[in-house]
């Protein structure tokens, strides 16, 4: 059975809840990353000979879950670590945490308890790297993502800045060109790497492979890198620890700095102690020579400058800096005009706030391009802030945001309060400052109130100008929603803003609008079912995905009103909650519907793949309707009996003395009570004894109706799993992709053409509601409603 990203990453996270209490994440951390990693190169290269990892005796994880139970499990943990550590010189890199600390893990049985559950955890079935064949997907690399993301997340302020949120990073590796790369032997460099994340998105970018080299500070976080690049399948990565501005470990034999093709950085934000063990004024490596020394408490430009140096004469690269690099004067100021006047800054992205870990300042991506200095003429930049996803207590770039930047920058797209070429010239007016609202104004236009409209009425035909976007697609609804007033430049609704949306809706125009859009939906579900039917064992679910996407962000390209960005979102959600798995499935098993017991619910089975409904609906339709029809009438005797418990259930009501204690009527007290006033003669008893006895018929009754609701479920739910048993592998498919896939992508586009419309009609009844009633009206139904109050005050004798 294949590995579910869901499940996966759901036993994980429920490995750190054994591990909170006794230390924080950004501790924890350090203990599931080292068993994961066990658990991965365990599964992957036990056996195997020649194996890029080799797996001693007494180095596994087999290893590890023979010793659960046992008193010295810590002990026992800390040696197969060593032991696979030695073999593999990954000394300081996975042996970093100690599993027999008392202090972290409790004493005694506690820490025997807690290790084996841990250890349990990760021999779960569902952590099984061995039965992965989609490899090649990287579905492990992701899983040590969503748990760097997560570990970030709960490190706190001035513990999560390990981590560059993977969004950025496939920013930055999209927009410096790395893709182009054709050679392994190109190399690409970071910094301050952490725990790797940002090098490795741009190493995923490269279709042969690339060169990776980094620097990191921390030693726990280095480790974390080294364990990051072999999971990731860069084993050659040259990751080294030490302090980048002081002491850069790459050099080359003249002892100058190393320089490469490519390099990224999200360095910490304004390092206050940059110039900690070296004198930037007498810098051994020339980094500022030529630009300027940056203040002694804030680092960033010594980040960058180092980050330029270390580029060769056509490199290109891009750093992650506070917004501040952007504006701020004195010794910065002078830099920042020195860098803009060798024309290395190819382009700036202005980013979202709050989406870094241990910081909620917005920042932004400052691009390198070295090869065209010379010849260039301005900056690009976008104001990309407005593009995010609240994501628990951060922001996150969204897959459309994410898209948008990297299309916008590649393809240098002027797109208004978004996008634009700003000239050296006009930077030069502006001193130099590069702060990115000088040059583009982002700000939604001000909805400007209309006096005259509010004192004479009519709907000003500005703000109906405004929604040409919309008279450009349907050109006569606009004279099919309003007419001329007696005033220029003001307009009438020809009918009652209830009535805005049916009559946009209904024309014909916009019924062809909508038709179209559809049509371009089916032509390209004709187009992508087939190559969907045709995927199966080996194939790669991100190509597929990638393929997906391209071509539906194509095809809806040309749809006036519709942003294809927002079309690409529905299918990367859809993917990512629920195509994903599947793909994974049969990319591992094939076309297999197999059916599993549903967690938490008796005697409840479903297929992942192929859910049990789509069965139903196909090929059981006649039995499902029966079923709906028995539900249809058992629900109404429901609603009778609510009925007469509404009635009767009231303060000496007929029914009352036969609820039970918890309020609910019960079928043996209702019997008792009839037994009791059998043969009473008075009419209250007879009145009573009739509404028991018809209570008690629509219990009967209802309870009949469950019975064969009941016995009709079980006898399709029979025919269902027989039908399951002879399904073809071309009716899983079919069902699959059609029923499933593209269905739940149908639905979702269509929300977003009903979006589009109720948009018109929603703002068309806001300016009519607005301008409804002019101002003299108001004031008359003011005066007219203080005459008659005044009116009544006298009758009541008040004298004013």
């Amino acid at each position: 059975m294949a590995i579910k990203k869901s499940e996966l990453y759901s036993s994980l996270w429920k490995s750190c809840d054994k591990l909170r209490g006794g230390m924080d994440a950004s501790q924890y951390k350090d203990y599931i990353l080292v068993l994961l990693f066990v658990k991965y190169v365990s599964d992957k290269y036990a056996g195997e000979k020649y194996a890029s990892i080799v797996i001693p005796k007494g180095g596994s994880f087999r290893d590890m879950v023979a010793l659960k139970g046992k008193k010295d499990i810590g002990e026992g943990i800390d040696k197969i670590i060593a032991a696979l550590a030695e073999a593999n010189g990954l000394k300081g890199v996975i042996d970093v945490a100690s599993f027999n600390n008392s202090d972290k893990l409790g004493k005694g049985k506690e820490m025997v308890d807690k290790l084996s559950e841990l250890v349990g955890i990760f021999q779960d079935e569902s952590i099984d790297f061995s039965k992965n064949k989609a490899d090649g997907d990287d579905i492990l690399g992701d899983a040590y993502e969503y748990l760097m993301r997560h570990f970030a997340t709960e490190s706190g302020k001035s513990k999560g800045q390990f981590y560059t949120p993977a969004e950025v990073s496939r920013v930055i590796a999209k927009v410096i060109g790395i893709s182009q790369t054709k050679r392994q032997d190109r190399t690409i460099y970071d910094p301050t790497c952490g725990s790797g994340s940002l090098l490795l998105k741009a190493a995923d970018e490269t279709p042969q492979g690339i060169t990776i080299y980094g620097q990191e500070k921390d030693l726990a976080t280095t480790a974390l890198a080294k364990m990051n690049m072999i999971l990731h399948g860069n084993e050659t990565a040259e990751i080294w620890q030490d302090n980048t501005l002081s002491t850069p470990y790459f050099k080359n034999d003249d002892g100058t700095l190393k320089t490469f093709d490519f390099a990224v950085a999200n360095p910490p934000f304004s390092d206050k102690a940059w110039g900690d063990g070296f004198d930037p004024e007498n810098d051994l490596y020339e980094r500022f020579w030529g630009y300027g020394i940056p203040p002694a408490k804030n680092g960033d430009y010594a980040f960058l400058l180092h980050l330029i140096r270390s580029l060769k004469s056509k490199g290109k690269g891009a750093i992650i800096l506070p917004h501040g690099v952007l504006f701020r004067g004195n010794a910065e100021a002078e830099i920042r005009k020195n860098i803009i006047r060798k024309g290395f800054i190819k382009g700036i992205i202005g980013l979202p706030a709050n989406l870094f870990y241990g910081t909620g300042i917005p920042a932004c991506i400052i691009v390198i391009d070295k090869e065209n200095a010379d010849s260039r003429k301005g900056i690009f930049m976008i104001d990309a802030g407005k593009g995010f996803v609240k994501d628990g207590n951060k922001n996150r770039l969204r897959e459309q945001d994410i898209h948008k930047i990297v299309d916008v920058f590649n393809k240098q797209t002027e797109v208004p309060k978004y996008s634009r070429m700003v000239t050296v010239d006009e930077i030069e007016r502006n001193e130099y400052n590069l702060n990115i609202p000088r040059y583009i104004d982002s700000q939604e236009v001000e909805d400007i109130q209309d006096i005259e409209a509010h004192l004479l009425g009519g709907i000003p035909e500005r703000d109906i100008d405004d929604l040409g976007e919309y008279w450009g697609v349907c050109p006569t609804l606009k004279d099919a929603l309003f007419t001329t007033s007696a005033r220029d430049g003001y307009l009438k609704l020809k009918m009652l803003p209830d009535e805005i949306k049916q009559t946009i809706f209904s024309h014909p125009e916009f019924v062809s609008y909508i038709h179209e859009a559809d049509a371009v939906f089916s032509e390209w579900q004709k187009v992508n079912a087939p190559t969907l039917e045709h995927a199966g064992i080996d194939t790669k679910p991100k190509v597929v995905v990638h393929d997906l996407s391209e071509s539906i962000l194509q095809s809806f390209s040309g749809i006036d009103l519709v942003d294809k960005y927002d079309v690409y979102q529905h299918l990367m959600t859809y993917w990512i909650e629920t195509m994903q798995d599947d793909a994974y499935q049969i990319a591992a098993d094939g076309w297999k519907a197999e059916l599993s017991p549903v967690i938490e619910k008796k005697n409840e089975w479903d297929s992942d793949l192929l859910p049990k409904q789509l069965v139903i609906d196909q090929y059981f339709a006649t039995e499902q309707s029966t079923i709906e029809q028995l539900e249809a009438e058992r629900d109404a005797e429901s609603l009778r009996m609510e009925e007469m418990e509404e009635e009767h259930c009231c303060e000496d009501g007929l029914l009352e003395c036969v609820r039970t204690d918890k309020g609910k009527i019960s079928k043996g007290n209702v019997q008792k009570r009839i037994k009791e006033i059998k043969g009473a003669i008075d009419a209250d008893a007879a009145e009573e004894l009739g509404v028991l006895e018809a209570y008690l018929k629509l219990m009967g009754a209802e309870a009949d109706a469950n019975k064969k609701i009941k016995d009709a479920r079980k006898a399709l739910d029979k025919q269902v799993i027989d039908r399951y048993k002879v399904l073809t592998e071309d009716e899983v498919k079919t069902m699959v992709v059609n029923d499933k896939w593209m269905a739940a992508i149908s639905e979702d586009v269509k929300t977003e053409m009903e979006r589009i419309s109720q948009r018109l009609a929603r703002r068309i009844k806001e300016l009519a509601e607005r301008y409804a009633t002019p101002m003299p009206a108001m004031n008359a139904t003011v005066d007219e409603l203080e005459m008659k109050v005044n009116g009544h005050l006298e009758k009541m004798g008040f004298d004013f």
